[in-house]
Protein backbone atom coordinates (compact mmCIF):
# COMPACT_ATOMS: atom_id res chain seq x y z
CA UNK A 1 0.00 0.00 0.00
CA UNK A 2 2.81 2.43 -0.70
CA UNK A 3 4.39 1.27 2.84
CA UNK A 4 7.60 3.02 3.29
CA UNK A 5 9.70 2.12 6.42
CA UNK A 6 8.88 4.47 9.30
CA UNK A 7 6.89 6.78 7.13
CA UNK A 8 4.45 9.00 8.88
CA UNK A 9 1.70 9.10 5.71
CA UNK A 10 -0.48 6.30 5.74
CA UNK A 11 -0.83 3.74 3.00
CA UNK A 12 -2.54 4.24 -0.26
CA UNK A 13 -1.87 7.91 0.71
CA UNK A 14 -0.38 10.35 -2.49
CA UNK A 15 1.49 10.98 0.15
CA UNK A 16 3.07 7.41 0.23
CA UNK A 17 3.12 7.06 -3.32
CA UNK A 18 5.61 10.26 -3.33
CA UNK A 19 8.05 9.30 -1.22
CA UNK A 20 8.16 5.75 -2.38
CA UNK A 21 9.17 7.20 -5.26
CA UNK A 22 11.76 9.98 -3.86
CA UNK A 23 13.14 6.33 -2.16
CA UNK A 24 13.60 4.97 -5.13
CA UNK A 25 11.72 2.39 -4.61
CA UNK A 26 11.43 -0.93 -7.29
CA UNK A 27 7.52 -1.27 -7.08
CA UNK A 28 4.99 0.73 -5.43
CA UNK A 29 2.20 -1.38 -4.61
CA UNK A 30 -1.74 0.20 -4.25
CA UNK A 31 -4.91 -0.97 -4.17
CA UNK A 32 -7.32 0.15 -6.68
CA UNK A 33 -11.39 -0.58 -6.00
CA UNK A 34 -13.83 0.67 -9.16
CA UNK A 35 -15.78 3.79 -8.82
CA UNK A 36 -18.92 4.22 -9.93
CA UNK A 37 -17.67 5.60 -13.01
CA UNK A 38 -14.79 7.30 -14.54
CA UNK A 39 -11.67 6.33 -12.18
CA UNK A 40 -11.01 4.06 -9.20
CA UNK A 41 -10.07 4.68 -5.57
CA UNK A 42 -6.83 3.51 -3.88
CA UNK A 43 -8.36 1.60 -1.10
CA UNK A 44 -8.37 -2.03 0.18
CA UNK A 45 -11.72 -2.95 0.87
CA UNK A 46 -15.22 -2.40 -1.01
CA UNK A 47 -16.98 -0.32 1.69
CA UNK A 48 -16.11 2.92 2.08
CA UNK A 49 -16.14 2.90 5.99
CA UNK A 50 -13.34 0.73 6.42
CA UNK A 51 -10.74 2.96 5.25
CA UNK A 52 -11.80 6.56 4.44
CA UNK A 53 -14.27 9.79 6.12
CA UNK A 54 -16.89 8.21 4.46
CA UNK A 55 -19.44 5.54 4.04
CA UNK A 56 -21.27 3.39 1.40
CA UNK A 57 -19.84 0.80 -1.21
CA UNK A 58 -17.07 1.92 -3.33
CA UNK A 59 -18.86 1.17 -6.44
CA UNK A 60 -21.27 3.51 -5.64
CA UNK A 61 -18.87 6.56 -5.36
CA UNK A 62 -18.58 9.17 -7.95
CA UNK A 63 -14.88 10.98 -8.75
CA UNK A 64 -16.55 14.25 -7.51
CA UNK A 65 -17.39 12.31 -4.53
CA UNK A 66 -14.34 10.84 -3.84
CA UNK A 67 -12.61 14.23 -4.01
CA UNK A 68 -14.07 14.71 -0.66
CA UNK A 69 -13.12 11.92 1.10
CA UNK A 70 -9.92 11.31 4.10
CA UNK A 71 -8.14 8.37 4.74
CA UNK A 72 -9.05 7.17 7.62
CA UNK A 73 -5.86 5.24 9.65
CA UNK A 74 -5.79 2.82 12.48
CA UNK A 75 -9.40 4.30 13.43
CA UNK A 76 -8.86 7.94 12.53
CA UNK A 77 -9.49 9.72 10.48
CA UNK A 78 -6.34 11.54 8.31
CA UNK A 79 -5.37 14.99 6.86
CA UNK A 80 -4.69 12.84 3.39
CA UNK A 81 -7.30 12.83 1.03
CA UNK A 82 -7.93 9.40 -0.46
CA UNK A 83 -5.88 9.15 -4.03
CA UNK A 84 -7.82 8.20 -7.52
CA UNK A 85 -5.79 6.51 -9.56
CA UNK A 86 -5.37 9.11 -12.33
CA UNK A 87 -3.53 10.71 -9.87
CA UNK A 88 -1.35 8.56 -9.23
CA UNK A 89 -0.41 7.80 -12.81
CA UNK A 90 0.08 11.69 -12.68
CA UNK A 91 2.10 11.62 -10.11
CA UNK A 92 4.22 8.82 -11.36
CA UNK A 93 4.30 10.93 -15.23
CA UNK A 94 5.85 13.44 -13.26
CA UNK A 95 8.68 11.36 -11.97
CA UNK A 96 10.42 9.12 -14.52
CA UNK A 97 12.79 6.66 -13.43
CA UNK A 98 13.15 3.00 -13.08
CA UNK A 99 10.51 2.85 -10.38
CA UNK A 100 7.14 0.46 -11.48
CA UNK A 101 3.70 0.83 -10.25
CA UNK A 102 1.91 -2.06 -8.98
CA UNK A 103 -1.87 -2.13 -9.16
CA UNK A 104 -3.47 -4.79 -6.45
CA UNK A 105 -6.54 -5.11 -8.39
CA UNK A 106 -9.39 -5.36 -5.29
CA UNK A 107 -12.89 -6.26 -7.50
CA UNK A 108 -12.56 -9.55 -7.31
CA UNK A 109 -16.47 -10.23 -8.07
CA UNK A 110 -17.65 -10.30 -12.12
CA UNK A 111 -18.44 -7.24 -13.40
CA UNK A 112 -21.44 -6.34 -15.61
CA UNK A 113 -19.87 -5.08 -18.42
CA UNK A 114 -16.28 -5.16 -19.57
CA UNK A 115 -16.32 -0.99 -18.83
CA UNK A 116 -14.74 -1.02 -15.52
CA UNK A 117 -11.75 -3.12 -17.16
CA UNK A 118 -11.57 -0.59 -20.15
CA UNK A 119 -11.83 1.98 -17.82
CA UNK A 120 -8.59 0.92 -16.10
CA UNK A 121 -6.93 0.41 -19.43
CA UNK A 122 -7.10 3.90 -20.08
CA UNK A 123 -5.79 5.38 -17.54
CA UNK A 124 -2.35 3.21 -16.47
CA UNK A 125 -1.95 2.99 -20.53
CA UNK A 126 0.39 6.36 -20.30
CA UNK A 127 3.12 4.24 -17.57
CA UNK A 128 3.41 1.16 -20.37
CA UNK A 129 5.89 -0.81 -19.13
CA UNK A 130 5.75 1.25 -15.76
CA UNK A 131 2.34 -0.60 -14.76
CA UNK A 132 1.66 -4.00 -13.84
CA UNK A 133 -1.67 -5.35 -12.63
CA UNK A 134 -2.31 -7.97 -9.98
CA UNK A 135 -5.01 -10.19 -8.44
CA UNK A 136 -6.11 -12.96 -7.09
CA UNK A 137 -9.10 -12.84 -9.48
CA UNK A 138 -7.98 -14.76 -12.66
CA UNK A 139 -11.08 -14.26 -14.19
CA UNK A 140 -10.25 -10.33 -13.82
CA UNK A 141 -6.57 -10.75 -14.70
CA UNK A 142 -7.74 -13.13 -18.47
CA UNK A 143 -10.58 -10.24 -19.43
CA UNK A 144 -7.66 -7.80 -19.10
CA UNK A 145 -5.41 -9.31 -20.90
CA UNK A 146 -8.15 -9.42 -23.96
CA UNK A 147 -7.99 -5.83 -23.65
CA UNK A 148 -4.57 -4.74 -23.44
CA UNK A 149 -2.22 -7.89 -24.42
CA UNK A 150 0.56 -5.39 -23.72
CA UNK A 151 -0.34 -4.58 -19.96
CA UNK A 152 2.25 -7.36 -17.39
CA UNK A 153 -0.19 -8.86 -14.84
CA UNK A 154 0.61 -10.69 -11.81
CA UNK A 155 -1.54 -13.76 -10.74
CA UNK A 156 -1.97 -14.76 -6.42
CA UNK A 157 -3.12 -18.19 -6.24
CA UNK A 158 -4.21 -17.54 -2.86
CA UNK A 159 -7.97 -18.54 -3.97
CA UNK A 160 -6.56 -21.74 -4.66
CA UNK A 161 -3.95 -23.09 -2.91
CA UNK A 162 -2.50 -21.43 0.88
CA UNK A 163 -1.07 -22.68 4.09
CA UNK A 164 -1.44 -21.10 7.41
CA UNK A 165 1.05 -22.07 10.91
CA UNK A 166 -1.14 -23.03 13.62
CA UNK A 167 -2.92 -20.68 15.61
CA UNK A 168 -3.53 -18.09 12.46
CA UNK A 169 -7.28 -17.06 12.06
CA UNK A 170 -8.85 -17.69 8.74
CA UNK A 171 -11.82 -16.29 7.77
CA UNK A 172 -14.17 -19.36 6.69
CA UNK A 173 -15.62 -17.35 3.60
CA UNK A 174 -12.46 -16.77 2.21
CA UNK A 175 -11.60 -19.87 0.07
CA UNK A 176 -9.90 -22.08 -0.04
CA UNK A 177 -12.03 -23.40 2.71
CA UNK A 178 -11.00 -26.83 2.99
CA UNK A 179 -7.85 -28.23 4.60
CA UNK A 180 -7.13 -30.92 2.53
CA UNK A 181 -4.84 -34.48 3.19
CA UNK A 182 -1.82 -32.99 2.62
CA UNK A 183 -2.28 -30.35 5.24
CA UNK A 184 -2.63 -27.19 2.51
CA UNK A 185 -5.68 -25.12 2.43
CA UNK A 186 -7.48 -26.51 -1.34
CA UNK A 187 -11.08 -27.07 -2.52
CA UNK A 188 -9.38 -29.30 -5.26
CA UNK A 189 -10.69 -32.76 -5.01
CA UNK A 190 -6.86 -33.63 -5.72
CA UNK A 191 -6.84 -32.34 -1.86
CA UNK A 192 -9.27 -34.87 -0.60
CA UNK A 193 -7.25 -37.91 -0.96
CA UNK A 194 -3.68 -38.07 -0.08
CA UNK A 195 -2.46 -40.49 -2.64
CA UNK A 196 1.12 -38.86 -3.45
CA UNK A 197 3.96 -37.87 -2.25
CA UNK A 198 3.35 -34.57 -0.93
CA UNK A 199 5.93 -32.91 -3.52
CA UNK A 200 4.01 -34.40 -6.67
CA UNK A 201 0.48 -33.24 -5.17
CA UNK A 202 2.20 -29.72 -5.03
CA UNK A 203 3.88 -29.93 -8.53
CA UNK A 204 0.47 -30.98 -10.02
CA UNK A 205 -1.43 -28.21 -8.43
CA UNK A 206 1.45 -25.70 -9.23
CA UNK A 207 1.13 -26.87 -13.32
CA UNK A 208 -2.59 -26.96 -13.36
CA UNK A 209 -2.69 -23.05 -12.27
CA UNK A 210 0.28 -22.17 -14.36
CA UNK A 211 -1.54 -24.03 -17.46
CA UNK A 212 -4.57 -21.61 -16.38
CA UNK A 213 -2.92 -18.14 -16.57
CA UNK A 214 -0.26 -18.36 -19.24
CA UNK A 215 -0.71 -14.39 -19.49
CA UNK A 216 0.64 -13.90 -16.09
CA UNK A 217 4.72 -12.86 -15.56
CA UNK A 218 5.08 -12.45 -12.20
CA UNK A 219 3.26 -15.13 -9.43
CA UNK A 220 2.58 -13.80 -6.10
CA UNK A 221 2.42 -16.31 -2.82
CA UNK A 222 2.61 -15.93 0.88
CA UNK A 223 5.89 -16.80 2.40
CA UNK A 224 3.98 -18.96 4.60
CA UNK A 225 3.19 -20.90 1.52
CA UNK A 226 6.17 -21.01 0.16
CA UNK A 227 8.22 -22.11 3.17
CA UNK A 228 6.29 -24.99 3.89
CA UNK A 229 6.47 -26.33 0.45
CA UNK A 230 9.85 -26.16 0.32
CA UNK A 231 10.09 -28.32 3.86
CA UNK A 232 7.51 -30.65 1.68
CA UNK A 233 10.53 -30.99 -0.87
CA UNK A 234 8.44 -28.92 -3.77
CA UNK A 235 10.36 -25.35 -4.58
CA UNK A 236 7.88 -22.63 -6.58
CA UNK A 237 10.70 -20.38 -7.49
CA UNK A 238 12.34 -23.21 -10.10
CA UNK A 239 9.13 -24.47 -11.28
CA UNK A 240 8.05 -20.83 -12.37
CA UNK A 241 11.51 -20.15 -13.32
CA UNK A 242 11.40 -23.18 -16.02
CA UNK A 243 8.60 -21.36 -17.47
CA UNK A 244 10.66 -17.88 -17.50
CA UNK A 245 8.44 -16.25 -14.79
CA UNK A 246 9.46 -15.16 -11.41
CA UNK A 247 7.73 -15.37 -7.83
CA UNK A 248 6.94 -12.67 -5.15
CA UNK A 249 7.00 -13.49 -1.74
CA UNK A 250 4.76 -11.60 0.67
CA UNK A 251 4.35 -10.02 3.29
CA UNK A 252 7.45 -9.91 4.36
CA UNK A 253 8.34 -7.32 6.85
CA UNK A 254 11.44 -6.66 9.32
CA UNK A 255 9.06 -6.77 12.03
CA UNK A 256 7.25 -10.17 11.34
CA UNK A 257 9.75 -13.13 12.98
CA UNK A 258 7.85 -15.45 11.24
CA UNK A 259 8.69 -13.89 7.65
CA UNK A 260 12.41 -13.25 8.88
CA UNK A 261 12.51 -17.47 10.01
CA UNK A 262 12.00 -17.66 5.95
CA UNK A 263 13.61 -15.03 4.39
CA UNK A 264 16.76 -17.15 4.19
CA UNK A 265 15.09 -20.46 2.94
CA UNK A 266 13.19 -18.07 0.41
CA UNK A 267 15.82 -16.29 -1.05
CA UNK A 268 17.91 -19.48 -1.06
CA UNK A 269 15.70 -21.19 -3.01
CA UNK A 270 15.40 -18.44 -5.78
CA UNK A 271 12.61 -16.11 -4.64
CA UNK A 272 12.64 -12.88 -7.13
CA UNK A 273 10.89 -10.04 -5.65
CA UNK A 274 10.00 -9.67 -1.44
CA UNK A 275 6.61 -7.60 -0.82
CA UNK A 276 7.06 -5.69 1.99
CA UNK A 277 6.33 -2.70 4.23
CA UNK A 278 9.46 -2.34 5.35
CA UNK A 279 11.70 -2.62 1.75
CA UNK A 280 14.48 -0.66 3.16
CA UNK A 281 15.12 -2.41 6.24
CA UNK A 282 14.52 -5.80 4.50
CA UNK A 283 16.91 -4.60 1.40
CA UNK A 284 20.09 -4.04 4.43
CA UNK A 285 18.92 -7.23 5.46
CA UNK A 286 18.80 -9.37 1.97
CA UNK A 287 22.28 -6.84 1.26
CA UNK A 288 24.07 -8.99 3.63
CA UNK A 289 23.57 -12.17 2.22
Amino acid sequence: MGALDGQSAPPNSLEAVRASLQAGAEFIEVDVNALAMGDYLLVHDADLSEETSGAGPVAGCTPAQARELFIKHRGAVTDCRVPLLSDVVRLFLENPGHSRLQLDFKNVYPLPTDEPLQRLVRLIEPLGERVLVSSGADWQLRRIHRLAPWLALGFDIMYYISWKPAGDVRDPREPPRLLGAYGYFDDHVLASVALWPTARYLADRCETLLDQSPWASIYYLEHHLIAQSLRDGFNWAAALHERGLLLDAWTMDVTNPLAMQNLPPLHDAGVDVFTSNTPQALAALLTKK
